[in-house]
């Protein structure tokens, strides 16, 4: 069989008997996570954007649109929920591949699961086989010499060129399709995914829409499956497929489907803690152990943020835009405003949403902090990278002391998990922002409980607003 084939096989294997319990709960994690960060983002422009158009678009209403208040054509809703999903940048991150899976992933499937009637059951096995899809396919554009992935040395925003993929799997499994039917829903998908990553250096909200648009195209790609559109069999590794177009000869086609259903990749998806770019993670951490330790940002004179070479385009680049923030939006992208919102501020698990306003990322005192802030190449974190995204942080203070905090392990990975806790921290704090504690307690219940909830009405009535 084709790599399609084989991705499609599995599909069809899960819809029909199911995947293991302890994946069904993992999956059923990345739903709740999924669910917040779009509770939180329903007042962010994005959002309002793509739900003024959807509403203008109009169709009957048979998916949920979170927090609206309505309900949408599934591709609609698709569009809708994974903007939201991803338009705080708080969703899941696979390494090395450097995708976020969950965000394309959990919005198409939820679309169709509510407008078939699928069980929550249904629903978590093609939430884990989509995932798992999207972040294979990112791991063969993953090249080991060069350390990095190739989507990314590209450019390319590889979390929706490849989440449209896995999602379009789920979606086709929740339609009913058999084997070939899911491999003609992905064949077709693969004609669809795009996503170009320069607002991540220099603005543009564009971005935010990218797993909205993986998660509508998915929903298309399975419906045009469903009704006769077939895809190429060799569509992935094909001389003119999906691969050789977007990464070349840069290619591991042994990632695609070696041990397939033996081993899975789910279990290991970093979750964020902090709603900003991943790369920025180990520098809040670093910054937020030297504020535990003492210091006084005032006191501080210089700093120096060590990054891997690659991530230093994202938050380091251009160096005038990175410590001054053109949005909050932006901010989240910038090393040198992170480390200063964590040295100054800090709510929730410690950078919140509060440190990303317009209003925040104008204010003087973090601006003045973060101007001091210099981002350099660092040796040891080029080694670890992209297994981790490490950094090292160095403050220079006015009485002439040099401290140092290295984070070699990113906060809700596996080396270092975030607990059950604060992962229940993380989501009625995002939902806080929507509804009320009681709902946020119900809706956490259910999405727990999916494995054996019969009717997603159950869940997705507390998600309308």
């Amino acid at each position: 069989m084709t790599p399609v084939q084989r991705f499609a096989a599995l599909a069809a294997s899960a819809a029909s008997h199911g995947l293991p319990a302890e994946l069904r709960e993992d999956a059923a994690r990345r739903v709740l996570d999924v669910l917040g960060n779009s509770l939180a983002a329903t007042a962010e422009p994005p959002a309002r954007a793509v739900g003024a158009l959807t509403a203008e678009w109009g169709g009957e209403g048979r998916a949920t649109a979170i927090g609206t208040g309505t309900r949408l054509p599934e591709p609609s809703a698709a569009l809708l929920n994974g903007t939201l999903a991803h338009s705080l940048d708080f969703d899941d991150t696979h390494l090395p591949s450097v995708l976020h899976p969950s965000a394309s992933v959990v919005p198409a499937a939820l679309a169709v699961a509510e407008a078939r009637g699928a069980t929550g059951a249904r629903l978590l096995d093609a939430v884990g086989v989509g995932i798992e899809i999207t972040v294979r396919l990112g791991m063969a554009g993953y090249d080991r010499e060069l350390g990095n992935s190739v989507f990314f040395e590209r450019g390319q925003h590889a979390t929706a060129i490849c989440g449209t993929v896995g999602a379009a799997a789920s979606a086709a499994m929740l339609s009913g399709l058999d084997a070939a039917g899911i491999a003609d829903a992905m064949g077709i998908a693969a004609s669809m995914g795009s996503g170009i990553l320069e607002a991540n250096r220099t603005g543009g909200t564009v971005k935010r829409i990218h797993c909205g648009w993986a998660a509508h195209a998915a929903v298309t790609a399975a419906g045009l499956a469903r009704t006769g559109i077939t895809g190429p069999p060799t569509v992935l590794e094909g001389r003119f497929g999906f691969l050789q177009a977007f990464c070349g000869d840069q290619v591991d086609l042994d990632a695609l489907t070696s041990g397939l259903g033996e081993h899975w990749e789910l279990p290991g998806i970093f979750f964020k803690p902090y709603p900003c770019n991943h790369f920025t993670h180990a520098g809040i951490d670093a910054a937020l152990r030297l504020r535990a330790r003492g210091l006084d940002p005032a006191d501080a004179e210089s700093i120096e943020l060590g990054a891997p070479t690659p991530v230093l385009r994202t938050i380091g680049e251009p160096h005038e835009d990175k410590i001054r923030p053109k949005s909050g939006y932006h901010a989240a992208f910038s090393g040198p405003y992170t480390v200063a919102a964590a040295l100054l501020g800090g709510g929730g698990l410690g950078v919140f949403h509060e440190d990303f306003t317009d209003a925040a990322a104008a204010d003087p005192d973090r601006l003045a902090l973060a101007a001091k802030v210099r981002c350099v190449p660092d040796a040891r974190c080029d080694e670890i990278f992209p297994h981790q995204f490490p950094a090292v942080l160095r403050v220079r203070t006015r009485g002439g002391a040099l401290l140092e905090e290295r984070v070699d392990a990113n906060r809700g990975g596996p080396g270092n998990p975030l607990s059950a806790r604060e992962l229940a921290t993380k989501f009625r704090l995002n939902a806080a922002r929507r509804v009320p504690e009681s709902r946020a307690e119900e809706i956490t219940a259910h999405a727990y409980g999916l494995a054996g909830l019969e009717d997603l009405g159950a869940l997705t009535s507390l998600l309308l607003g």
